[in-house]
């Protein structure tokens, strides 16, 4: 089998455990231990906080240990073990811990599984690949979504568990099986392959203080802000206002990676020909929208028109934010420290949405608290628009440009 066709399974099968329970933890303490959205949205900062100061250093692990395979395998196991822990749970320490577990192994697999696709298809078929990468990814979660739901009416909302364990498994045994000569060290980090010398990595203080990487992360830190916890809050208001909220979310789930799919593949493809800024500025300005109709509509079936948003933004940005990271780090021997520094960072607005739209919640009512989420990425899009996140020239580099050509000429 080709390894990039490991790279097809091993994206399939850590779509849906990539953030353990993701959108169906609010949903499943609010039916089985009648938590509050406060409370749930508490508990999901904290881990998103608690993880924050790993994925710097697993960027940086990833970038020195020579094995990502075995990284992507550890992985699968943390998040494995961690959500398994969630079944029995309902008290708010062990709730904690276990959703701590599991989210480390997130945290890990981004960078581990972005160096493996370097080191395998290089640096120019990065951009599709990646595309292809976050398509297969978003089937992954479809398909398990699609579980889920079919699966509640007979065994309860338990079968989430069940079907992200399997998906677990079946993604350790892609990443085992990929040829291990398939992965080279040097194409992963953008040194010259016939070359027998290491160079010497950049400064982390020289690639973490590139200007356009720290406009990318603001913005990416607010978009999160406002994304990060809109679908949790979406199924905590479905348990209020709808019956079958657990089979609701699943459904939104599988509508939002279902467009995702169409979405990464265009993307993968556009970067190089339109440009990553112009991906990102779309991604941005689609929130907002989403989240209006999330506050404004209460019937479930409206509210999969919001969630085919969620799938054009998040499919953007699954697939432009790596290969932003990688053009503006690329040889430095330091793309995966500075994606994953890039991850820690916009990790903090992930990490307070959900206190964020459950406080938001306390104060303005379901509505106030969807179009308090929708604000932050406005001023996201107003960072892209204005200011230089990304390889290509913005408005004020290219207004700089003509006018020294124009000097010159003169």
């Amino acid at each position: 089998m080709a390894p990039t066709a490991n790279l097809a399974l091993i994206n399939l099968f850590i779509g849906d455990i990539q953030g353990g329970l993701g959108p169906f933890l609010g949903t499943w303490l609010a039916q089985s231990a009648s938590w509050s959205p406060a409370r749930v949205g508490f508990v999901i900062t904290l881990v998103g906080f608690g993880t924050l100061f790993l994925s710097g250093p697993f960027g940086a692990l990833v970038d020195r240990f020579p094995r990502p395979r075995l990284l992507i395998a550890l992985a699968c196991g943390a998040i494995l073990v961690g959500t398994l822990l969630l079944l029995p749970a309902r008290s708010f320490p062990a709730v904690l811990g276990a959703q701590l577990l599991a989210a480390a192994g997130g945290t890990l697999l981004l960078p581990a599984v972005a160096s493996l696709t370097l080191g395998i298809v290089g640096k120019d078929r990065f951009p599709a690949q990646q595309g292809r990468n976050q398509a297969f990814n978003h089937v992954g979660i479809l398909i398990a979504a699609g579980g889920i739901s079919l699966g509640t009416g007979y065994f309860g909302p338990a079968i989430a568990f069940w079907v992200l364990g399997g998906m677990a498994l079946a993604a350790i045994v892609a990443t085992v099986t990929t040829p291990a000569g398939a992965w080279n060290r040097r194409r992963a980090v953008g040194w010259k392959e016939d070359d027998s010398d290491e160079p010497e990595r950049s400064g982390i203080r020289q690639v973490l203080g590139n200007r356009r990487l720290l406009v990318l992360t603001v913005a990416l830190t607010l978009f999160n802000l406002g994304n990060g916890g809109m679908l949790s809050l979406l199924g905590q208001k479905l348990v209020a206002t709808a019956a079958d909220a657990t089979t609701w979310t699943a459904r939104y789930v599988m509508v939002a990676q279902l467009v995702m799919v169409p979405v990464a593949l265009f993307a993968g493809s556009l970067a190089d020909k339109r440009g990553r800024r112009q991906l990102l500025m779309v991604a941005f300005a689609v929130l907002p929208v989403r989240a209006l109709l999330s506050g404004l509509i209460d019937d479930p079936v409206w509210l999969i028109a919001a969630e085919v948003l969620d799938g054009v933004a998040s499919g953007i940005v699954g697939v432009a934010v790596p290969v932003v990271v990688a053009d503006l780090t690329w040889g430095s021997g330091r793309t995966q420290t500075a994606l994953g520094s890039v991850n820690a960072v916009q990790g903090v607005g992930g990490a307070l949405s959900g206190w964020y739209g459950g406080l938001s919640y306390g104060l303005f009512g379901w509505a106030g608290a969807f179009l308090a989420l929708g604000v932050p990425a406005l001023v996201a899009l107003a960072l892209v628009i204005w200011l230089d996140a990304t390889p290509e020239p913005g408005r004020r580099r290219r207004r700089r440009e003509r006018r020294s050509a124009a000097a010159q000429g003169a």
